[in-house]
Parts: C-alpha cells; structure tokens; sequence
C-alpha cells in the first residue's frame, strides 16, 4: 500500500491478510493487475475532484480498480452519485461500507481470493433432468415441488407440458383452476407484449433547475425566454394603452358634460336679459 498512508485507522482492521508499504500509483495493491482507491464522502465534498485525478493517475494499468467509498456523512444523495457517476465513466468497480470495519473486510476477500477459479462464486446447476425440471416450473407462482412431481408424472417431459391443454393440466390431481391459467399463460403469452400504433408519449414537467443536455435545448430555452418576455410586455403595453384610453375617455365625457352645461347657462341668462329689455321698453 501506499506510503502516503501511514496513520490510516483503516490499517488497524486489516488483519487476515500481510501487507506493507510500497511506492505505489493506488493506494492499497491488492494483485497483479488489481487495485483499490480508498475514498470518504466527507473528503469528497471538501475535495470534489480528488477522485477524478486519482483515477487518472492509474492510466490502463490495472484490470480491476475498485473504488473504496466510506460513506460517513448522513446526507449521502448527492455525493454519492458523484462518485458513482465518476467511477462508472472510466470503468471503476464501486464498493461501498458504512464503517472502516467493512472497507477492511472488502480488501481482505479481494486479496485472499486474488488467485481463486472463479467457480467459488458462482452458482452450481444440477445436471439430473428432475432437478431441472423442479427449477423449471417452480418460477410460475404457487407451482411448488408436489405439482412438479405430478406434471413430470403425467406428462413425462417439459415440453409435452408446455404443448398441454388447459383441459389436460386441469386433469392433474391438485392443481387447481388458477395454477392450470398460470402454467398456460406463462407457455403460451408472447414474449414481447403488443403496443398500440399510437402511444400515449408522457407529458413531462419541465424542471427549472434542470440543466439543459445539449446546446440546442439551450438556445431553445433561451428562445422560450425570450418570447415570453415580449408576450409580458406586449400584455403590459395593452394594459397601459387600455386604463390610459379608458381614463382619457371619462375625462373626455367629463368635459363634454360641463360644456353642455355652461351651454345651457348661457342660454337661459341671455333669455333672462331679452325679457328684462322688453320689459323696460314696455314700461
């Protein structure tokens, strides 16, 4: 491991396996063409791009780099998809503990199985037709191994009981109605389910702090802005334009209503003085 490394209280739960300081590109050498880069979420979120250089560092040295992730803040989210994100783009194996315990016990099981087949891990199949049959036909729902063995019994093969009627499944003693539907369906059901020639595309919402994927979505975002600027303010123009109208026209309709008035005035007090003259000269 690297010499960089001294006085990691991770080195105090590595106990199963030898190991020493060296000067390596990673931090812990786990075999020939394996690595680990040890990593904590609080380091990462004071220094965000600490993991992107470290994995620069290691070039294509390696066929296995796994990315050692100590999770040890309470808000994980965002963080963790960082480094998810960061390890998956340049072919990382993310491993994640939530106590220097587990990234302990994680680099032990690397290194101890450094030189192991890889047959340990994975799963054995049975080779008598039985145990085949029983895994078979136990993946449809409530089909367990009693109905196996009487499907085996009466049909004698898997394929004459997926060439099976549902008047001959029924026949079977113990399977019921919905097991015989079940085991017919699963045979007979299309892989691939048929769509409608006109599907219903999703509507969806547009989120105003997602960011935009590509420079069209961009300028098309900019653009949508733009219009709904010039329809803001040609609304408020409107709105201007009609209260101003609107004010103008009642103003209007007050001055008109006073010169009629005054009109009327001044014809009654010039019929006033016609009669008051007459009157004198009558007199």
């Amino acid at each position: 491991m690297l010499f960089s490394l001294k006085g990691n209280p991770l080195l105090n739960h590595i106990r199963n396996v030898r190991w020493a300081f060296e000067d390596v590109v990673c931090d812990y050498l786990l075999g020939k063409s394996s690595c680990a880069l040890y990593l904590s979420l609080r380091y990462h979120l004071l220094h965000p791009d600490y993991l992107y250089y470290r994995i620069r560092e290691l070039q294509k040295n390696y066929k296995l780099r796994v990315v050692l992730c100590h999770i040890d803040v309470e808000d994980v989210v965002k963080p963790l998809l960082e480094v998810t994100k960061t390890a998956l783009l340049h072919d990382c194996t993310l491993l994640c503990a939530w106590s220097l315990e587990e990234c302990g016990r994680y680099l032990e099981t690397i290194k101890m199985y450094e030189n192991k087949p890889a047959d340990l891990i994975q799963g054995q199949m049975d080779t008598d037709y039985s145990s085949r049959l029983h895994h078979a036909l136990t993946t449809v729902r409530r089909v367990n191994k009693t109905d196996v063995v009487t499907l085996g019994s009466t049909f004698g093969s898997l394929s004459n009981i997926m060439d099976a009627s549902m008047e001959d499944l029924a026949c079977c003693p113990g399977i019921g109605e919905r097991k015989v539907k079940r085991l017919y369906d699963t045979f007979h059901e299309p892989f691939k389910r048929v769509v409608s020639s006109h599907p219903v595309v999703p509507q969806t919402p547009v989120q105003k702090d997602a960011e935009p994927s590509s420079v069209n979505e961009v300028a098309e975002m900019e653009m949508e802005e733009a219009n709904a600027n010039k329809r803001g303010k040609k609304e408020s123009e409107l709105t201007v334009k009609s209260a101003l109208s609107s004010a103008f026209a009642k103003y209007g309709n007050k001055l008109g209503n006073k010169k009629s008035q005054g009109e009327k005035v001044g014809e009654t007090s010039t019929a006033i003085d016609s009669e008051a003259e007459t009157r004198k000269t009558s007199g």
